[in-house]
Formats: C-alpha cells, sequence, structure tokens
C-alpha cells in the first residue's frame, strides 16, 4: 500500500494545477449521471458535545475500475485549537481482491476537488460571458473556488466578502501567490457579480433575494449538514435549482431546510449536474435565469481525484510502500 501524506499530495498536485481536479471531477459527475458508480449516501456521525461531526463515504467506479472510502470531520471550533475545520483520509482498494493500494491525506483533495466541483458547475451552468465572481465566506475553501473557476472562465474581478478583515487578507495573500487579485466588498456587491459562490457555515440565510441579478450562477457550497442554509429560500423558489445528489442534498444540502420547512418542493429541483455533465439533461437556457448549484460533495468527487494523485506518484515515485498483510 501506498502511503501518501499531505504535503506529498500537494506536491503532486499544487494549486495551480487545479484544471487536472476540474478534469477529474467532471469525469466523475459524468460516469455518475451515465449509471457507472455505486456510491451511498455519506454516512454521518454526530458529536454533539463536541460540534462536530464525522462523514463516511465510499464509492466504486466501474471505469476507473478502483474503490475508495473516504472519512471526513467538520468541527468548526477546530480553528480555536490550532486545527482545521475539515480533515480527511482517504483509503483506495482494488476491486479484484479488496486489498488496500493506497492511504492519503484527504483534507488537501476535499478542498481541492469542492472548488473543482464549483468550476464544473460553472462551467455548465454559468453564462458563458460571465466575468465577475463574488465570494461570501474567505476561509480556505474559497481559495479553492477562486483557483478552479478561474480555469473554466476569464475573471476580470473577484470581489470577497467576510466578517472577518484578517481572513480576507489572508485570503488575498493567498491568491496573489496563485496571480489572481482580488477586493474586499460589502455583502450586498459581492452579490451582484455573475457567479456568486457561498461558503459559510451559517444556520440562517445571509444572501437576499434582492441582491441577486438576472442571469446570475450560485454554487451554494456551504450547507453541508442537517439545518445549514445560506440562501434566502426565495432565490431557490424562483431560480433553477441543481443538486449532485437527491440523497444528500435533501438531507444536507442548501435545499433541506426549505425542503422540511415546506417552503420549497421536490418539484422544484430541477436536476442533477451529473446529467447535465453527461449531456442527458439542459444546464443554463438562456441568459436572464438564476441557477444554483447545491454542492453537498460526493464521494466519486475523492475517488477520482485520488485514483489521478495515485497515477501520477507511482510515475513519479513519491510516498512510501507499507506492507500491511
Amino acid at each position: 500500500m501506498l502511503v501518501l501524506n499531505q504535503d506529498q499530495v500537494k506536491k503532486l498536485v499544487p494549486l495551480n494545477k487545479i484544471g487536472i481536479v476540474v478534469d477529474c471531477v467532471e469525469k466523475a459527475f459524468k460516469d455518475y449521471g451515465l449509471g457507472k458508480v455505486q456510491m451511498p449516501p455519506k454516512a454521518y456521525l454526530y458529536f454533539a458535545e463536541n460540534n462536530g461531526d464525522l462523514r463516511i463515504m465510499p464509492s466504486f467506479s466501474n471505469t476507473l475500475k478502483m474503490a475508495g472510502t473516504k472519512i471526513v470531520n467538520v468541527h468548526p471550533e477546530n480553528p480555536k485549537k490550532g486545527l482545521l475545520t475539515v480533515m480527511a483520509s482517504i483509503i483506495l482498494n482494488d476491486p479484484k481482491t479488496g486489498l488496500p493500494l493506497a492511504f492519503m491525506d484527504g483534507s488537501y483533495i476535499t478542498g481541492m476537488r469542492t472548488g473543482a466541483a464549483g468550476a464544473v458547475a460553472v462551467k455548465y451552468l454559468a453564462r458563458k460571458n460571465a466575468r465577475t465572481l463574488g465570494v461570501v465566506g474567505a476561509g480556505q475553501q474559497a481559495i479553492y473556488q477562486i483557483a478552479a473557476i478561474s480555469k473554466v472562465r476569464q475573471l476580470k474581478e473577484v470581489a470577497v466578502f467576510d466578517i472577518n478583515d484578517k481572513v480576507v487578507k489572508e485570503l488575498e495573500k493567498a491568491m496573489r501567490k496563485e496571480k489572481i487579485k482580488i477586493k474586499q466588498a460589502e455583502l450586498k456587491d459581492v452579490c451582484g457579480k455573475d457567479i456568486v459562490v457561498t461558503t459559510t457555515p451559517v444556520r440562517k440565510p445571509i444572501v437576499k433575494r434582492e441582491w441577486i441579478l438576472p442571469g446570475t450562477h450560485i454554487n451554494a457550497i456551504g450547507a453541508d449538514a442537517e439545518g445549514k442554509e445560506e440562501l434566502d429560500p426565495a432565490i431557490l423558489k424562483q431560480g433553477k435549482i441543481i443538486i449532485d445528489d437527491w440523497a444528500q442534498a435533501s438531507h444536507s444540502g442548501e435545499i433541506n431546510v426549505p425542503l422540511a420547512k415546506g417552503q420549497i418542493k421536490k418539484s422544484d429541483v430541477y436536476g442533477m449536474l451529473g446529467n447535465i455533465v453527461a449531456r442527458k439533461q439542459k444546464g443554463r437556457t438562456n441568459d436572464k435565469e438564476i441557477t444554483i448549484f447545491d454542492s453537498t460533495g460526493l464521494g466519486i468527487q475523492d475517488l477520482y481525484t485520488a485514483t489521478e494523485v495515485l497515477k501520477i506518484a507511482e510515475r513519479k515515485k513519491i510516498g512510501k510502500e507499507i506492507k500491511i498483510i
């Protein structure tokens, strides 16, 4: 079994090569749409006393002939302890024998593949002439969303809002290394861009319907657990909702609270991104409609990305081989 730590994974697929991950995730969505994968909904373990949870995400690709499982935590209080909010590990298994082939850090891959999923959504759902990006929340995921989206659209402006000025400055520094310039802006102004990305942990809507302009595409990233929501439900009611997976989105995505309250119905969901990538369903049909991608994160995104990381690692002879059986 090949073991790869986070530094090694970053070396194999650095942020400026996130286009590799975008390609992997696009293939994952396509294969999902074509029914070439197995992927049970993620299972949750909740730690109420510690304000956190653990998620188990198994999947199998008939195209890749690879199986994999990611174990990922989300603990919002971790930064106070000097730890990341989200940390993960990924194991890849040979479906012929079940033997483990690789064990690698999944924290960095989680960030990269989530950003890549946002980019795939933008590629298929945002207006072709979309050139401005607004990001609500300047945490770690904002880095990956901006870097990935810049691979599928030529951005002329990136505006960011966060309640913490220090975090915005850190994001600005990180983006400067990628030769991407960002500017700090008020929440209302950020929500008035061609593409809007929300990456916050809030449990009450902060993006108002009146701020969203006709033709906007929204990546709703932050709602990843039951009870979380970032968007005014009126945006969902009036826009075109595209999800990554019904079981996950209805349980823990942006649509979970409005569904539970009866503010929207299952019939209000237009379709799944995998079907759109697989050309089984149309995406945006005009330049006036508001499109919303409800991203909950799929195990296949990790599987396809980790499999590519393993290939590159084997080619470059990076990592440590260990025998566990």
